[in-house]
């Protein structure tokens, strides 16, 4: 059942124009928080990711029906400049594949241009699968290996020892006198 919680929440997340976490970061608090599986997690993700952000390229094309006559020209313009140049458009691939940018303003963008909307998201759902592998590889390594390197450390004597005397200190720092007074001169 956490599958589809977690399906669910990264569809609807998706489905933000803005201020949504970052996919791989749900998917790295599910798979610590529940212990659900990478090699489902990842596909899973990507595909939900990937049609959430279609539908939202779909509904920022149908608002650009009512952006103004000049702005709209503007995207027209654009499309047609990106659509007929051939490396324009796999430059485009490669951004949606490996782009550093908020994905969710690139679809919009992508909605707003008219584009190929297929092939964005298929670009788009291809480097997810890559990206979110990799997240997820590397939290299980750390998972594993950091568990088993500060296990017991954080609990032991000598840590909550550690942890008292730097909590004195630092109720102590403003009672501390920082400055030296100078010697009076007559």
């Amino acid at each position: 059942m956490n599958y589809v919680y977690i399906a669910l929440i990264i569809f609807g997340v998706n489905l933000m124009p803005a201020f949504g976490p970052p996919t791989w970061s749900l998917l790295v608090f599910a798979h610590l928080r529940w212990h659900l599986d990478p090699v489902i997690l990842v596909p899973l993700g990507a595909t939900c990711a990937a049609a959430a952000r279609y539908l939202l390229a779909l509904a920022s094309r149908k608002f650009g029906r009512y952006l103004p006559e000049r702005v709209r020209g503007n995207l027209d313009a654009a499309n047609d400049y990106l659509s007929k140049r051939r490396r324009s458009m796999w430059v485009l691939f490669g951004v949606f594949v490996v782009s550093p940018l908020p994905s969710a303003q690139m679809f919009e963008a992508a909605g707003l241009l008219d584009l190929n909307l297929v092939m964005v998201t298929t670009a788009f759902f291809f480097g997810r699968l890559i990206s979110y592998s990799f997240y997820l590889s590397v939290t299980t390594f750390a998972q594993s290996h950091i568990e088993n390197l500060f296990g017991g450390a954080f609990s032991s004597v000598g840590a909550i020892v550690v942890e008292v005397v730097m909590m004195a200190l630092v109720i102590a720092l403003p009672f501390i006198k920082w400055k030296r007074s100078e010697p009076a001169t007559t």
